[in-house]
């Protein structure tokens, strides 16, 4: 069995290796992929979009994600199956659903209460150690999912709000779902909803955002445009992205993670 971690924990801290630890401690014998450490603090939604959209190239296994501004509070700590089988552990805030639905969505849910599957002594602030690091070994060990706690009715579990984008008379209004460290920024926009606004490669574009307009090419590939040109392209992960030729999109256009911007063919 195989468990897999993402967390916005960052590498500088100890967070990291202390959840590494306790696993290693339960489960030795269990390997232990990390996706990435490097969500934003507290960004939710980038957290959930990026498991949702890595789980395909990763083994069936148990899935750890800590993305918890709200750890401590009323959230509930979770443990879900989904419909192919593939188990998750972390928080009850929108983190795990997006992935968890787009493999048959949640065929069982329950919270983790069980003790005797966390450590001795619970902090109030780091429940990734304390609480869902302990579960993740025990699921992997093969301890049943309904062991840790009782079940929870998934029409009550937390959804995150994932923008939806809104085409007009004056093109298609996005909004940037994340920003990776190449400053690349994900639309929430896919290749249906440029070729239906008649956008193909080779097209030119306008992008409008904060008053300004910038032109742009719909491309294939970052080397369809000179160095320093704006592209807009099809990401590895089928969603519509902007780039910048050898530079960062997002520090040119001034956008981050919930920023909207219009795409268009033709000036309004």
């Amino acid at each position: 069995m195989v468990i897999t971690f993402l967390t916005d924990f960052g590498l500088e801290d100890d967070f990291v290796g202390t959840c590494h630890g306790v696993i290693a401690r339960i489960a030795p014998d269990v390997r232990v992929l990390d996706i990435t450490h490097g969500i934003r603090p507290g960004r939710i939604l980038q957290g959930a979009l990026m498991l949702a959209n890595t789980l395909a190239y990763m083994p069936l296994g148990v899935h750890l994600a800590v993305v918890d501004p709200g750890v401590g509070g009323i959230r509930r700590p979770l443990a879900l199956r989904d419909g192919d089988g593939r188990l998750y552990v972390g928080p009850d805030n929108g983190l795990l659903l997006p992935a968890v639905d787009r493999f048959g969505g949640v065929a069982a849910a329950h919270e983790l209460a069980n003790p005797t599957y966390a450590l001795e002594h619970v902090s109030r602030t780091f429940h990734g150690r304390d609480l869902f690091s302990p579960a993740a070994a025990h699921l992997a060990l093969g301890v049943p999912l309904g062991a840790l706690g009782p079940p929870i009715d998934p029409g009550e579990l937390v959804r995150l709000d994932v923008p939806k984008p809104h085409r007009g008379a004056g093109g298609i209004r996005a909004t940037v779902l994340g920003v990776d460290r190449f400053g690349n920024a994900a639309l929430n926009l896919t290749r249906d909803d440029l070729d239906d606004a008649g956008i193909v490669p080779g097209t030119t574009v306008e992008v409008e955002c904060r008053g300004s307009r910038y032109f742009t090419v719909a491309a294939r590939t970052f080397a369809d445009a000179r160095g320093g040109d704006l592209l807009l392209y099809e990401d590895s992960y089928r969603n519509v992205a902007i780039a910048v030729s050898r530079g960062s999109a997002a520090a040119q256009l001034g956008r981050d993670e919930g920023s909207e911007l219009v795409v268009r063919v033709d000036g309004p």
